[in-house]
C-alpha cells in the first residue's frame, strides 16, 4: 500500500531524556499544524532528525527514542554535534538563510560546511530510501534539504517527490553569487514539482534555472531531458480555526481567569481613560524582520505625533533566535539599546512607550496580545510569508483591529486590505500608524471581513491539501511518459522486428541524439562511440543507415564523407549516397540571401552571443549563448520583422533548439525521408530525433514505422528514450541478421 513520506530538518516533536525516560513533546510551530492533515492519515511517515545528537544517548536508548519516535509514525535521522554544527548553524544558517533573504553581507561560504550540508542531506536520503516503496508519494521541507530530492531520484527515478521552500527564493542575481548554484538547482529539480509561497519566488526559481542550467521554460514548466518538472506557487495558511475559537473563549473569560499578562493589559486600557492604544510586534529575533528599523519608525511616529504620547505603546515580542551566534548577539544588543533610549526619552509617569519582551509566550499569551492589540504592526526587511499576520486577523473575533504589513512579506500579495508599507520608509510608516490608530471602526471591520473569508478558507489545511492533489497531477503526466518510454520488452520488440526483416532503414538525427549540443556548433564532433555504432548498424545486411541532420553541407561532408553512411543535410536539400557526389533533393535558390542576411547581421550584433550561420540555401540565427530572456525576446521581434518578407520571397521559419532557421517553403525532414521510400520497399522503417523538425520525420513515416524522441518533450513519436546515453544503447542492441 502506497504511503506519503514526509521530510524535513526536525520531526513534528521534541525528544527529551530524563531520568533514562523518553519524553515526547509535541511542536506547535507553523510546519508541524500545516502538515498535521497529511501526517494524521495511517499511511503516513514523517522522517527528520530528532533534536538529540549521538553523543546524547546510548545504542539501548536509541531503540527507545525509536519505539517512541515510531508511535507517533517518525522515523528519526541520527546526527552528529559535528554535523549539526557544519549542517544546520553552518551552511543553512550562515549560508543559505542570509543568502535567500538578501543579506549577502551576512553570507558565508565555507568548503567544509558546505562538505557537511552535502553529506547531511546525504543521510536524509539513505533513511529515505531505506523505507520508501515505488508507489509512494515524498514531501520535501525547506532550504536544510535542497539537495535531498535529486539524492532520491538517483535511486528511485519513479519516485513522486515534491518539495516546498518555505523561505524566500531571490533573484538570479543574487543567487548566482552562491559558489554551489548548480549543484542546489540540480537537487531541487529532483522533485516532479517545487512549491513557494509567492509568484516572485517562483518566478526567481525558474530564472535562475534558465539561466545557470540552461533548461527550456514552458509557463511553469521545467524541460529536463528525461521529464518535466511542475513549478507553482502554495501560499502557506493557518489553522484559521484554532486562533479564532482560541478567541472567543478569551473573551468569554471572567476578569479572575485571565492571565497576568491581560490584567496588565487592561490596566493600562483603563488608565489610558479608553483613548489608550496597543501597537502589535512580534517576531523571531532576526535581523531579517527589520525590528532595529522598526523601532526607529516609531520613535520618529512619537516625534512627528507627539499627541499619540501617552496613548499609544508599542507591545514588541522578540522570541530568541539563535543566541549563540554573534550576528545575532550584536542584534539584541541594539534593539535592548533601542528600547532603552526610546523608553528614557519618552516615558512618563504612567507610561512608559515601548513594552518588551526577550522570549517565547505560551499560545494563551498570544492570544493575549492579539486580541488587545489596535494595531500590529509588521515590518520585516524579507520574509517569506509571516504567519503572525494571519493569526492576528484571524483572532480578531469582533474584525476591529488594524494590519500594518511590509511589502517585502509574502504574505502581503494576498493580503491586500491589510495596510502595506516600506518598511525601510520611515516617514510612510509613521503617517500609517496614524493612519491606522484613527481609522473608523466602520472600515476596519470591512477590511477585515475580507481578509477573515479568505484565510478561513484557504486555512493551511487547504494548502497541504492543495499541494498534494498537484504533486498528484504530476504522476499522470509521468505515467503518460512511462507508458511511451521504451523499456525492455519494446526493445526486445523492436530488436526482434530489426532482426526478421529484409530490409531496413535507418533515420538518425545527429544533434542532441548522436551528439550533445554544445555552446560552440563546431565542437559537437563525433566521437569514436558513434562511429563504432553506425559502423556496426552499416555492416548489418540489408541495412540502410541514414543521417539525417540540420547542418550544413560542408560540416557533415567534414566529419562523415569518408564514411559508407547515405547522409541527407540541412532538413533535406542535400543527398550523398555511398560512393557518389551531393545532389540536390529540392528546387532551391539562395538570391533571397541578400534580403534577410543584413537584418539577422543587425539582431546579431545587438543580442550578445547570438551568431549567424550562413548555410549554402539556408541562413540560421542560434541564440544558445544569450541570455535566456533576452533570446526569446529577439527571437519573436526577429520572426515579426522578417514576416512580410519571407512570405514575399516562399520562405519559412524553421524553430529549433535555440535557433530560428530560414529556408525555401516547402523543405523538410519529412519530405526527403518519404522520398527515401519511393524506390524500394522496406519492411522495418526506424527514426530516432530529439528536435521539433524531427516531427515532420515523425509524421511522414509510414503508420508501422517506430519512431523515437530523445528527451521528454511533446511529440507524435511512439516512444522516448530519456538521453542520448540511452540513444546509444538502443542503437547497441540492434542484432544483427
Amino acid at each position: 500500500m502506497s504511503k506519503t513520506i514526509i521530510i524535513s530538518n526536525r520531526l513534528p516533536l521534541q525528544l527529551k531524556i530524563h531520568d533514562n525516560e523518553i519524553e515526547t513533546i509535541p511542536s506547535v510551530g507553523g510546519l508541524a499544524t500545516g502538515m498535521k492533515s497529511v501526517h494524521s492519515q495511517s499511511d503516513s511517515v514523517w522522517i527528520g532528525w530528532s533534536g538529540l545528537t549521538e553523543d546524547q544517548y546510548d545504542l539501548e536508548q536509541k531503540e527507545r527514542i525509536d519505539q517512541a519516535l515510531k508511535k507517533h509514525q517518525c522515523i528519526g535521522v541520527s546526527l552528529t554535534a559535528d554535523d549539526i554544527q557544519g549542517f544546520y548553524y553552518g551552511f543553512s544558517n550562515n549560508t543559505l538563510w542570509p543568502l535567500f533573504h538578501y543579506f549577502m553581507e551576512y553570507t558565508e561560504f565555507e568548503k567544509n560546511t558546505w562538505e557537511t550540508y552535502k553529506k547531511v542531506n546525504q543521510k536524509f536520503a539513505d533513511v529515505v530510501l531505506h523505507h520508501i516503496e515505488d508507489t509512494d508519494t515524498v514531501w520535501v521541507h525547506d532550504y536544510q534539504l535542497l539537495l535531498l530530492p535529486q539524492l532520491i531520484r538517483q535511486k528511485r527515478p519513479g519516485a513522486s517527490i515534491g518539495f516546498f521552500l518555505h523561505i524566500p527564493f531571490p533573484s538570479y542575481e543574487v543567487f548566482r553569487t552562491i559558489p554551489c548554484r548548480e549543484d542546489i538547482l540540480k537537487g531541487m529539480l529532483g522533485a516532479d514539482l517545487i512549491g513557494f509561497h509567492t509568484y516572485d519566488y517562483e518566478r526567481h526559481f525558474l530564472s535562475a534555472v534558465q539561466r545557470i542550467l540552461g533548461h527550456e521554460i514552458n509557463f511553469n514548466n521545467i524541460h529536463l531531458d528525461n521529464r518535466m518538472v511542475k513549478v507553482d506557487s502554495f501560499p502557506m495558511g493557518i489553522d484559521y480555526n484554532k486562533f479564532h475559537d482560541a478567541a472567543k473563549r478569551h473573551d468569554l473569560k471572567s476578569n479572575k481567569d485571565q492571565t497576568e499578562i491581560q490584567q496588565e493589559i487592561n490596566k493600562h486600557l483603563k488608565e489610558g481613560n479608553h483613548q489608550a492604544k496597543l501597537i502589535l510586534s512580534i517576531d523571531r529575533l532576526d535581523y531579517t524582520k527589520g525590528i532595529a528599523n522598526r523601532l526607529r519608525a516609531f520613535e520618529y511616529f512619537l516625534n512627528k505625533y507627539p499627541q499619540f504620547k501617552g496613548k499609544a505603546r508599542l507591545v514588541m515580542l522578540a522570541v530568541p533566535s539563535r543566541a549563540n551566534v554573534p550576528q545575532y548577539q550584536k542584534l539584541k544588543n541594539e534593539i535592548d539599546q533601542l528600547v532603552g533610549s526610546i523608553n528614557g526619552k519618552f516615558a512618563e509617569v504612567s507610561w512608559t512607550p515601548i513594552w518588551y519582551f526577550y522570549r517565547s509566550m505560551p499560545f494563551e499569551n498570544l492570544i493575549d496580545l492579539y486580541t488587545s492589540s489596535e494595531v500590529a504592526l509588521l515590518t520585516p526587511i524579507r520574509d517569506g510569508m509571516n504567519l503572525v499576520a494571519k493569526e492576528y486577523i484571524a483572532s480578531k473575533v469582533d474584525k476591529k483591529g488594524v494590519l500594518i504589513l511590509s511589502e517585502m512579506t509574502g504574505a502581503s500579495n494576498e493580503m491586500g486590505e491589510a495596510l502595506i508599507i516600506n518598511p525601510n520608509n520611515f516617514e510612510e510608516i509613521a503617517d500609517t500608524l496614524k493612519f491606522a490608530l484613527e481609522m473608523p471602526e466602520e472600515e476596519q471591520i470591512k477590511r477585515n471581513s475580507a481578509l477573515q473569508k479568505r484565510l478561513k478558507r484557504y486555512n493551511v489545511e487547504k494548502w497541504a491539501n492543495d499541494f498534494i492533489e498537484a504533486l498528484e497531477a504530476t504522476k499522470n503526466d509521468t505515467q503518460e511518459y512511462i507508458l511511451k518510454k521504451i523499456n525492455t520488452s519494446v526493445r526486445q520488440e523492436i530488436a526482434a522486428k530489426y532482426k526478421a526483416a529484409s530490409k531496413k532503414m535507418l533515420f538518425i538525427d545527429y544533434d542532441g541524439t548522436l551528439a550533445p549540443f554544445q555552446k560552440i556548433p563546431e565542437n559537437a564532433k563525433p566521437t569514436q562511440r558513434v562511429f563504432d555504432i553506425l559502423d556496426a548498424l552499416h555492416n548489418h545486411a540489408n541495412t540502410k543507415v541514414i543521417i539525417i541532420t540540420g547542418r550544413d553541407r560542408d560540416t557533415i561532408q567534414k566529419w562523415f564523407g569518408h564514411k559508407a553512411y547515405t547522409l541527407i543535410t540541412e532538413h533535406g536539400v542535400w543527398l550523398k549516397e555511398s560512393g557518389q557526389d551531393w545532389e540536390l533533393m529540392e528546387r532551391v535558390d539562395n538570391q533571397w540571401f541578400e534580403a534577410i542576411c543584413p537584418i539577422l547581421e543587425s539582431f546579431t550584433d545587438r543580442t550578445p552571443g547570438s551568431l549567424v550561420e550562413e548555410k549554402r540555401y539556408s541562413l540560421a540565427w542560434h541564440f544558445r549563448n544569450v541570455d535566456p530572456d533576452l533570446g526569446k525576446k529577439r527571437a519573436t521581434e526577429l520572426k515579426t520583422t522578417i514576416q512580410q518578407l519571407i512570405a514575399n520571397h516562399n520562405l519559412e521559419i524553421l524553430e529549433g533548439d535555440k535557433v530560428l532557421e530560414i529556408k525555401v517553403s516547402g523543405v523538410s525532414k519529412g519530405k526527403s525521408a518519404s522520398k527515401m521510400l519511393l524506390d524500394t520497399s522496406y519492411d522495418f522503417i526506424f527514426a530516432i530525433g530529439d528536435d521539433w523538425t524531427d516531427e515532420y520525420m515523425f509524421k511522414e513515416l509510414p503508420r508501422e514505422a517506430y519512431t523515437v524522441k530523445v528527451g521528454r518533450k511533446k511529440t507524435i513519436a511512439q516512444y522516448y528514450v530519456e538521453d542520448i546515453e540511452q540513444v546509444y544503447q538502443l542503437l547497441s542492441a540492434f542484432p544483427q541478421s
